[in-house]
């Protein structure tokens, strides 16, 4: 079976955990963990988030007045080889010798008049206290909204529209190598006037990019992984309930955050609508059960 992996930001790191090298290697650890249980008998695809550390390496040219800071295209491009990285290393650590592995830097055409880049709304980089947000936003001109009681920095987000590496991923899968790609939703890109390919001030969608790169791989498994063990009516209330087997249709006109369940559940059902096949939202610490079946909130056309 053909499975797309789609790591929740909390596989790299914790919210209000320090952002530190040995903390992203711990968490990307046990993630590997996980996703070497199911790598027997299947062709696997990592794609993974990168808000915090795109925020982080920022924050860390902010400091350096000498030069202009590099664009998040380039800090996304960074941050894709440095995760990518890690995530070979520790699969690596755990597979047999012979599993090959690759990361590949993804590019991803957006649409120059998409309206996000009216409205940005994604959010990177760390969480900051209301008077810390308030004189970032004088100081660099960001835009910045509530994340629960904090705030962080958000950009445009694009939808993404074609994958220009697809081709060499298809490759590599289809020998058996182990693929580590569209990190962080992939580096958004697009035609200027003269028709040359340019990086974009964005961050795409990464549960959309993996929807996607699923779709466009023929995968026949996308599994959009979180810290929950599925989508939840009513969460954080006493009569919450979690989602079990459903369609794209059920989940039409249900309310779930922005910022968080609803890029997931709508990732989920382009792919599922486009594709015929599952996809499944749920914890990666039940990846085994998810692959059998039996765990996660499944979503299918009838």
């Amino acid at each position: 079976m053909r499975i797309v992996i789609a790591l929740g930001g909390n596989a790299l790191l914790k919210r209000g955990q320090p952002m530190t090298a040995d903390n992203q290697r711990a968490n990307i650890r046990v993630a590997a963990e996980c996703i070497a249980a199911i790598t027997a008998g299947n062709e696997i695809v990592v794609a993974h988030g990168n808000g915090p550390q795109v925020g982080l390496l920022a924050l860390q040219a902010a400091a350096y007045h000498e030069v202009a800071p590099y664009p998040l295209d380039v800090l996304g491009a960074q941050t894709e080889a440095m995760i990518g990285y890690v995530i070979e290393q520790e699969l690596g650590n755990l597979l047999p010798a012979e599993q090959s592995l690759a990361t590949l830097l993804t590019m991803i055409e957006v649409d120059r008049d998409d309206p996000a880049f009216e409205h940005p709304t994604k959010p990177i980089g760390p969480v900051y206290d209301r008077e810390t947000a308030e004189r970032l936003r004088a100081a660099s001109g960001w835009t910045i909204a509530a994340d629960g009681d904090k705030f962080r920095r958000v950009v445009p987000s694009p939808k993404p529209q074609r994958i220009f590496e697809i081709g060499p991923i298809r490759n590599l899968v289809e020998h058996g190598t182990i693929v580590v790609c569209a990190g962080g939703g992939g580096i958004p890109t697009m035609y200027d006037e003269r028709g040359d390919l340019r990086g974009v001030e964005a961050v795409i969608d990464k549960d959309l990019a993996s929807a996607l790169l699923a779709e466009q791989l023929d995968a026949d498994l996308l599994v959009i992984a979180t810290d929950v063990d599925g989508v939840y009516l009513g969460w954080g209330t006493p009569t919450q309930t979690r989602l079990g087997r459903v369609t794209p249709d059920d989940l039409t006109g249900l309310d779930f955050p922005a910022g968080s369940m609803g890029p997931k559940v709508q990732a989920a059902c382009e792919f599922t609508r486009h594709t015929g096949n599952e996809a499944v939202i749920g914890s990666l610490s039940d990846i085994t059960r998810i692959v059998e079946g039996s765990a996660g909130t499944r979503i299918r056309v009838p």
